[in-house]
């Protein structure tokens, strides 16, 4: 398998960033690490295992990134606003940063050029900024695969909300954009497959509601509530990346 390390610094995030790229060819594809997780989770948690067919194939390249989640989201005891203003500043440096870095190495290796869109993947806490991104960036990001979520931002910060809170919390924004807002032609473009077990570790309740927010909105995404002995962990996430793929690749 193809691998290649970058370090560079981010100027919106004011320090060096690490990731890794995986693969020679394909659908570009951005893994987010799990909760305090590192660019290399990917490749340490057995990840090139399972998504190996698709990489060594040429149809995906996979860009794994370093989360920020020590001093945002997981962060429980420093200045609320602070956090969500520094984790606004991670999430641009995936828009302004990371897509331009991705879309040049993919055009590159594929011999193309154009903006080819991004599909977010992740699980745990990876899925809750994975679909963020997606439901927020639709221009950028054409899908996800996101696995044992979570898309309340109440998981980081409890009871309080202001405006960058309410913009990383999909249960409460999503509900709330109009019909006519240009982004819903861009997700009915998109394949969008969300999973989460209901066993141990599992926290389903606000699956439920996003799909059911989806629903409403005529929002296409394939929601999938796997089996009471699904669980947490990542021999579940091996069985649910093998039989989704196929499926997220299919457009």
């Amino acid at each position: 398998m193809e691998t290649q390390y970058f370090k560079d610094y981010s100027p919106v995030l004011n320090r060096d960033m690490e990731c890794k790229v995986y693969g020679h060819a394909g659908q570009p594809v951005l893994f987010i690490p799990c909760q305090d997780g590192r660019f290399y989770d990917f490749e340490n948690y057995k990840m090139t295992d399972y998504w190996g067919p698709w990489i060594e194939s040429g149809q995906v390249m996979v860009f794994s990134i370093d989360t920020i989640d020590k001093e945002t989201w997981s962060n429980e005891f420093g200045d609320a606003r602070w956090r969500i203003e520094r984790h606004e500043q991670w999430i641009s440096y995936i828009t302004d940063e990371m897509v331009p870095f991705i879309r040049s190495i993919t055009n590159e290796c594929n011999g193309t050029s154009g903006e080819p869109g991004i599909i977010t993947f992740g699980y745990s806490l990876g899925v809750t900024h994975a679909v963020n991104l997606y439901l927020r960036r639709p221009d950028l990001f054409s899908g996800c695969l996101a696995l044992s979520g979570i898309y309340t931002a109440e998981y980081g910060f409890g009871g309080y909300m202001d405006d960058l809170v309410y913009l990383n919390s999909p249960v409460h924004y999503l509900p709330n954009m109009p019909q006519d807002h240009p982004y819903m032609d861009l997700y009915r473009q998109g394949n969008c497959i969300i999973c989460c077990g209901r066993g141990p570790w599992e926290r389903p309740d606000t699956t439920y509601q996003l799909r059911d927010i989806m629903r409403s909105k005529d929002i296409p995404a394939w929601v999938d509530l796997w089996g009471y002995d699904c669980a947490h962990d990542w021999p579940w996430w091996y069985k649910q990346v093998t039989y989704f793929v196929p499926y997220l690749l299919k457009r």
